[in-house]
C-alpha cells in the first residue's frame, strides 16, 4: 500500500486497472472451472443415459434437466426438429432433405454451446499477453518521472541509494503486478481452451452418432 499510495498518478491509474484484471480474470477462472466441470460431468451422464436407454421420450426428458450439458442440448435441438418434421404431412417423403434439416439443427445448436464454453476466455488470454506490457508502461513512467525529480531537486543528496531506490521500487511494483495478473491468466487460458477443444470433439462425435440413429430408425 505504501508503494501504491507513494507513486506518480500515472502509475496508480495503471496499476488500478492491472488490479481490475486481476480480479475479472480470477473471477472468470472460477466460474469457468465450475462450468466446465458440470458441463463435462453432465455431458458424461447424459451420454451413459443415451446408450442405454431405449425410449427416446426419457432421453428427452433427462436431456432438458441436464441444462449445463452441450451435447444433451444438441440432442433436444436435434429431437425438436425432428418432432417438426414428423408432424408435417408435406416433409415426410423427402428423407434427405429432412436429415438435412435436422444436421442444420443440430449443427446450429453446437455453434450456440461452443460460443457459451468460450464465452469470458478470450478475456485471459488478452489479459495474459497484455497485462506484462502494462505493467511495464507503469515501470518505465514511474521511472523517468522519479529520474526527473531528482534532476529538479537542488540538494546534492537526492541523487543517493536511499532516495533512488524507493522511487525505483514503486516503479517495479507495477511490472509486479503486471505479472501476477498474467501468470494466471495464461495458465487458466491454456486449461480451459483444452477441455472445451475435448467437449467440441464430444460434440461432433455425438452429433455423427445421432445422425446415423435418426437415418437407422426414423427416416426410412
Amino acid at each position: 500500500m505504501r508503494l501504491f499510495m507513494q507513486a506518480h498518478i500515472i502509475v496508480k491509474v495503471v496499476m488500478i486497472g492491472l488490479m481490475f484484471m486481476f480480479v475479472v480474470g480470477l473471477y472468470i477462472i472460477i466460474y469457468k472451472t465450475m462450468y466446465l466441470r458440470r458441463a463435462s460431468g453432465e455431458s458424461q451422464q447424459f451420454t451413459e443415459s443415451f446408450w442405454k436407454s431405449r425410449d427416446i421420450e426419457q432421453i428427452y426428458k433427462q436431456a432438458q434437466a441436464l441444462r449445463n450439458s452441450p451435447i444433451s442440448a444438441m440432442f433436444v435441438a436435434g429431437y425438436t426438429e425432428l418432432a417438426k418434421l414428423a408432424s408435417d404431412e408435406n416433409m415426410k417423403g423427402d428423407r434427405e432433405g429432412n436429415l438435412a434439416n435436422i444436421e442444420r439443427s443440430l449443427r446450429r445448436s453446437q455453434l450456440v454451446e461452443t460460443t457459451k464454453l468460450e464465452s469470458m476466455v478470450p478475456f485471459l488470454a488478452t489479459t495474459g499477453s497484455a497485462a506484462p506490457f502494462i505493467g511495464l508502461f507503469g515501470t518505465v513512467i514511474g521511472i523517468m518521472f522519479a529520474f526527473l525529480e531528482i534532476a529538479d531537486s537542488k540538494d546534492a543528496s537526492a541523487a543517493s541509494l536511499k532516495t533512488v531506490c524507493p522511487h525505483i521500487a514503486e516503479a517495479l511494483f507495477a511490472t509486479a503486478i503486471g505479472l501476477v495478473a498474467a501468470i494466471p491468466a495464461v495458465m487458466a487460458y491454456n486449461y480451459f481452451m483444452r477441455r472445451i477443444k475435448v467437449l467440441r470433439m464430444e460434440m461432433e462425435m455425438f452429433e455423427q452418432d445421432y445422425l446415423n440413429i435418426i437415418k437407422r430408425h426414423f427416416l426410412r
